[in-house]
């Protein structure tokens, strides 16, 4: 019995060595690890354009080609198009910032004289409070934290996170073409019957992942373009394609993002005085209505399939970790992930509760 603990005791030592250097290797590479990840998820939404492509007679190594090809194309007409007036708008922007928030904290001054809240000559404690230049610089750096959070912090000691997500795009093309002979690979790493029943969850773990993320670039792009066409008809044409774009990109995060994207727009409204900031209200509350009640539906449709605390949680996680990608991607990760433990685990185990209750049902 003594040899025998022994034996175990080594054995367990041995695991937990062998733990720790997998988690200090992990640890190490852990760049590597998230622009694969952003890789995956940029392979599993081009997938069906590629598939598309297979089925109309065209090789899968050129699809792919062709795909990125259109891709880039696409991504250069539309910087050439619009991206002078957008970084124009966006730095005008910032250069009025101050001078809108002075607007804000003298409307609020003014509704507290006339509410009794504060006397008339004297200075309101949020008036005190309410520093627009301060204010403008703290606006500036979170929204720097917003967008690229710690991603920068994870990949710069590789290549930095511009040059990440471009090797991203370069490993999602080299999954795309050769995805058959990688994914076999892969799979044929584990034991039957494990190999079979992973080979069958490639599919379906795709096609969630990559359908969550075109349905939000989707709904994104359709809210960005309503709401610089709104926002013109309200009297902000001079920001209103700015303003539009910054609350797209944002409503890419989901649950925080429209809510983030409308505050630069309100800021605005209500230094144009009058009614514009009920008007701009009521456009982001409308527009915000439609994305929850039809947009999001019929374009992300239950893509996800999990509970909206867990994806939640992923927003809140990814976005801490690495900015506006990680509440990106992080979602689609768990939702792939959620998607190979219900059909791997938990479903085999309720089956097999379910035959060993009628067995003793039987007997």
């Amino acid at each position: 019995m003594a040899e025998k603990r022994i034996t175990l005791s080594i054995t367990s030592l041995i695991l937990v060595v062998a733990v720790s250097l997998l988690l200090v290797l992990l640890w190490q590479l852990r760049s590597l690890i998230v622009v694969l990840m952003i890789a995956v998820v940029i392979a599993a939404t081009l997938a069906p354009i590629i598939a598309v492509a297979q089925k109309l007679g065209v090789p899968r190594w050129l699809a792919t080609i062709l795909v990125y090809l259109g891709l880039i194309s696409i991504l250069t007409g539309l910087i050439w198009l619009i991206g002078p007036t957008v970084v124009e708008q966006i730095q005008r922007l910032i250069r009025k910032l101050p001078s809108y928030l002075e607007a804000v904290r003298a409307l609020i001054d003014n509704l507290a004289m006339r509410f009794g809240m504060a006397e008339p000559g004297k200075p309101t404690i949020i008036s005190q409070l309410f520093d627009p230049q301060a204010l403008t610089n703290w606006v500036i750096r979170s929204s720097q934290k917003v967008l690229i959070g710690g991603y920068y912090v994870v990949t710069k000691g590789i290549i930095g996170n511009v040059f990440g997500l471009l090797l991203a795009f370069i490993l999602s093309g080299y999954m795309l073409s050769g995805s058959d002979e990688l994914l076999r690979d892969i799979i044929n790493l584990f034991p039957h019957p494990w190999n079979e029943r992973l080979a069958k969850q490639i599919k379906p773990v795709s096609k969630r992942m990559g359908g969550y993320i075109q349905g939000r670039i989707l709904v994104s792009t359709i809210l960005a373009i309503a709401i610089s066409i709104g926002l013109g008809f309200l009297g902000l044409s001079e920001l209103a394609l700015g303003l539009g774009v910054i609350a797209g990109f944002t409503n890419l995060i989901p649950f925080f993002g429209p809510v983030l994207g409308s505050i630069p727009a309100l800021i605005v409204a209500t230094a144009q005085g009058g009614f514009t900031f009920l008007w701009v209200l009521l456009l982001f509350v409308i527009i915000q209505n439609i994305e929850t009640y039809l947009l999001d539906p019929v374009l992300v449709g239950s893509s996800v399939k999990i509970h909206p605390l867990y994806q939640l949680l992923a927003v809140l996680g990814g976005a801490q970790v690495l900015g506006i990608i990680g509440a990106l991607i992080v979602p689609p990760w768990v939702a792939g992930s959620s998607l190979l433990l219900e059909t791997l685990y938990t479903q085999p185990k309720l089956l097999a509760e379910g035959k060993t209750l009628e067995l003793k049902n039987i007997d």
